[in-house]
């Protein structure tokens, strides 16, 4: 049985096919204005690699926000649900899945069967997503590539008092009038969304092995900066940005036509 799941995110596609529960293609495109067109050249990269048509796949399931403008007429799936999956698959210990994109943040409690137990969700303040990683590091004149990086190299934690997106840049660019090093910025920076992220976990309770998704999980500061809120080791598994797609095509695998 060959399977597709479709996450629209706010900034990428990510698609996952399956055939019987293993991966066999992929694809990845920027959302853009026009998502149905972006999702539909998502899908397609990811049939190319798998060397497959549309017309083999069984059965799509798409999740994320614009999951309304997959292609098809797939079956819907919460994001927070596709999310679960996806990282119990990837890791059979994850009992807290914190997932992070470009304009949302979300806490997951989850069963060991991948079912979600509680969540929280973080959807109407930037300062909690990758969007405000990106506006700091306009601010600071750094690719957001390397935020990450600089933000390992500080020597001291700085408050940073703006929770909003437009005053924290404010902030940044007072803070760099002062002559404070970028390093300690970017850390701040980092400091203030794990800060976020890690007060919604704690609402919907924190179970030791802690497992981070999402795009936002390739930043290497923002994981620090999780990994001292918490005061634990946190696990990233290999391709974070594709883990809900993933449990989008598991849950297509799994349900019946």
């Amino acid at each position: 049985m060959i399977t597709a799941g479709i996450d629209v995110g706010a900034k990428w596609v990510k698609v996952v096919l399956l055939r019987d529960g293993e991966i066999i293609g992929r694809g990845r495109e920027l959302t853009g204005f026009e998502q149905k067109e972006s999702a539909s050249k998502a899908l397609a990269a990811a049939l190319q690699e798998a060397e497959l048509q549309e017309t083999h796949i069984d059965r799509t399931v798409a999740t994320g926000a614009g999951r309304n403008d997959a292609p098809g007429n797939p079956i819907e799936l919460t994001e927070v649900t596709a999310a679960a999956i996806g990282a119990v698959h990837v890791d059979g210990s994850a009992r807290t899945v914190i997932d992070v994109g470009a304009e949302e943040g979300r806490a997951v409690r989850t069963s060991e069967d991948g079912k979600v137990v509680d969540f929280a969700v973080n959807e109407k303040c930037a300062a909690g997503s990758g969007a405000f990683t990106e506006a700091m590091a306009r601010a600071l004149e750094t690719p957001v590539e390397q935020i990450g990086a600089l933000s390992l190299e500080s020597s001291q934690a700085i408050p940073m008092n703006a929770q909003c997106a437009v005053f924290a840049e404010s902030e940044v660019v007072s803070l760099l009038h002062a002559k404070t090093p970028k390093a300690d910025i970017a850390r701040a920076v980092h400091d203030a969304i794990a800060n976020r992220i890690v007060s919604m976990a704690r609402k919907v309770g924190i179970n030791e092995e802690v497992v981070v998704i999402g795009g936002v999980a390739r930043n290497v500061g923002f994981i620090d900066s999780v990994e001292r809120e918490l005061e634990l080791k946190v696990k990233v598994p290999e391709d974070p940005e594709y883990v809900s797609a993933l449990g989008a095509a598991l849950h297509a695998a799994n349900t019946e036509a």
